[in-house]
């Protein structure tokens, strides 16, 4: 007894420092990831290059519609695979690695963009986007999966804040830089070098959650048989557990909402007949996710990430309402609108940070331990067709008008609230169908 006693005493320390160096590694991983996705942003650098490329909205819509659908689809079948095997890192390095690859690859094309045919160029730039965003999608599941198993659930939402302050402040120097870029080099060169950087970036983030390594992860007692049989299980846990089941409908009815997200920066463009406030802007969504990050840290670790989640749904109202009223005061009144755009971008920044706070985390608490990577393939891949949905924004904008797409975004927010209200609810009540 005294031996055990003396053996633990000697172990505790030695686990209690690796998951501090798990923990601080992954929240750097983070950081640098924060950074470098503001660098490829679908809601201002690529819809602005996009734009400058084919000044067609289909295109923008597009380039944000294979950003999402890319990260999603990927993700049933990799959870099939991670489900498998107990480590689960080398997906997250094919992922990981791949991206940084394709992001080389786009700045390299825009980089010699004024030596080939513009047709050349957009059709080079949408297979090489295409790519990245497919090769991206092999990265969630492993990294939500490791994750959960390295941080405990009361230091998650912390962990998610640090991520994002410390990233935010890196995505404003990012902001800064690309503002110097875009005003020194000539179109695209300027966006040829901050894609560059973005690699960089993500480069350094994957380096950083590689060195933190992962506990070893339990197999599922009754693994199925195969594919076919893995994707029956799917539907069985949508049929069954009705808090996954809301939480599927939620999500769909928020891919609407953010189906116009592309789209605002297009107003901006149109209002202030320039595209120069990009980078302004995207500092502006920089300073709101870095300024709701301890607000969001500290709700979802106190009062839970469902009630963070439906805070931040509330939320959502904010951005098509205030674009709507800045739009149509500039045309009554002549009020200057880039501060009113900023104020918008502002909350775009806070909004986002918020949701991927809370899904993440409450993705994670309602994912059965030993079938985690399972349960975030078939999330992710009943969700995946929503992220199209930006195509759909496209063409409610050639039809009617960007006001319009605003319009929509806001009257499903209003439902994706009422969903979450019936979440709560069931949250409550326990898991019953």
């Amino acid at each position: 007894m005294r031996l055990a006693t003396c053996r633990w005493s000697k172990e505790t320390p030695l686990r209690a420092r690796d998951s501090t160096k798990r923990f601080w590694r992954i929240s750097a991983a983070g950081v640098f990831f924060q950074g470098g996705a503001a660098a490829v942003d679908t809601s201002t650098i690529i819809a602005a290059l996009v734009h400058g490329l084919t000044g067609s909205t289909y295109a923008v819509g597009a380039a944000a519609a294979i950003s999402r659908y890319g990260w999603l689809f990927p993700q049933l079948f990799v959870g099939y695979f991670a489900q498998r095997r107990q480590r689960r890192m080398p997906f997250y390095m094919i992922g990981a690695f791949g991206r940084v690859v394709c992001l080389a690859g786009v700045a390299g094309l825009l980089a010699i963009a004024g030596d080939l045919p513009n047709r050349s160029v957009i059709i080079l730039f949408f297979t090489l986007w295409t790519v990245y965003a497919f090769v991206s999608g092999i990265v969630a599941v492993p990294y939500n999966d490791i994750v959960a198993r390295s941080v405990a659930s009361a230091r998650r939402s912390r962990l998610l804040a640090i991520r994002f302050f410390g990233g935010g402040l890196l995505a404003l120097g990012v902001a800064a830089a690309a503002h110097e870029l875009f005003n020194t080099l000539t179109f695209p060169g300027g966006y040829a070098a901050v894609v560059l950087l973005g690699a960089v970036l993500l480069l350094t983030s994957t380096l950083s959650f590689v060195s933190a390594g992962e506990p070893a992860a339990p197999l599922p007692q009754r693994s199925a048989d195969g594919f076919v049989e893995f994707l029956r299980q799917g539907v069985a846990v949508f049929r069954s557990d009705r808090r996954f089941r809301l939480f599927v409908y939620a999500q769909w009815l928020g891919g609407g909402v953010v189906m116009a997200v592309p789209f605002y920066i297009l107003q901006v463009i149109a209002t202030q007949g320039t595209a120069s406030p990009v980078a302004f802007l995207l500092g502006a969504q920089t300073a709101g996710a870095l300024l709701s990050n301890a607000l969001w840290g500290w709700w979802g670790d106190r009062h839970g990430k469902q009630s963070l989640f439906q805070a931040v749904v509330v939320l959502r109202t904010a951005p098509p309402l205030l674009i709507l009223f800045w739009v149509a005061m500039a045309g009554a009144w002549g009020v200057p609108t880039l501060a009113g755009f900023a104020v918008v971008f502002l909350l775009l920044g806070a909004v986002d940070n918020g949701i991927t706070i809370a899904m993440l985390g409450y993705l994670m608490e309602i994912s059965p331990d030993d079938r985690r990577p399972a349960y975030s393939g078939y999330f992710n891949a009943l969700v995946a067709p929503a992220a199209l949905l930006p195509l759909a924004g496209a063409v409610i904008v050639e039809v009617t008008s960007l006001a319009g797409v605003f319009v929509v975004s806001l009257g499903l927010a209003v439902l994706q609230f009422l969903t979450v209200r019936k979440l709560r609810a069931v949250s409550k009540g326990g898991l019953a169908c």
